[in-house]
């Protein structure tokens, strides 16, 4: 086992990556914000190993199946850039059920802590929704929330720190490094 721990970025997927598309099953509904590969290698070339983990009740639900998402994710990933993200984790279960890995579960974290021996204490997480926030506490990492989603309104959040988007968190990120 590798005796070193590595920091890490957890990053929400929909509203945060990229446009929120309710359900999103096909590729050319792919919308990466602007700014975010760039902002993605800054984190990356600053050491941070970087994981997507993404909520996906649509598989649950029946609306897409496991190979939907995962073309779509091909599809993120390809707007991303080439070997940019470490890994990306999904949770298909559907609010209601008992879920571990449903966020504000923190097993989808706990999985790639595991998996890429990540020190959770030097660790952030960015998403768009309450839910990320309670999740990236859960598991006891740091948390921006940023204003590129639906929920925009962040008056009442727990979350450590507000960024307008994936660039300014990641500003905040490299500065409390």
């Amino acid at each position: 086992m590798n005796d070193t721990l590595s920091t890490a970025v957890f990053v929400d997927r929909d509203g945060t990556i990229m446009e929120d598309r309710d359900y999103c099953s096909e590729p050319k509904d792919v919308k990466v914000f602007p700014g975010v590969p760039e902002a993605l290698r800054r984190l990356k070339s600053n050491g941070f190993k970087l994981f997507i983990i993404t909520n996906q009740s649509g598989i649950g639900r029946g609306l897409f199946t496991v190979e939907q998402y995962r073309a779509v994710e091909g599809e993120v990933l390809r707007q991303l850039g080439d070997g940019l993200i470490d890994a990306t984790y999904f949770c298909p279960d559907v609010p209601g059920q008992h879920s571990s890995c449903r966020k504000p579960a923190p097993g989808m974290i706990v999985e790639a802590t595991c998996e890429h021996q990540i020190d959770l204490f030097g660790s952030f997480l960015i998403g768009d929704k309450e839910i990320d926030i309670e999740c990236g506490h859960n598991a006891g990492v740091r948390t921006i929330r940023v204003k590129t989603g639906p929920q925009s309104d962040t008056t009442d959040s727990i979350a450590d720190w507000i960024a307008e988007d994936l660039l300014a968190a990641t500003e905040i990120i490299l500065a409390a490094k």
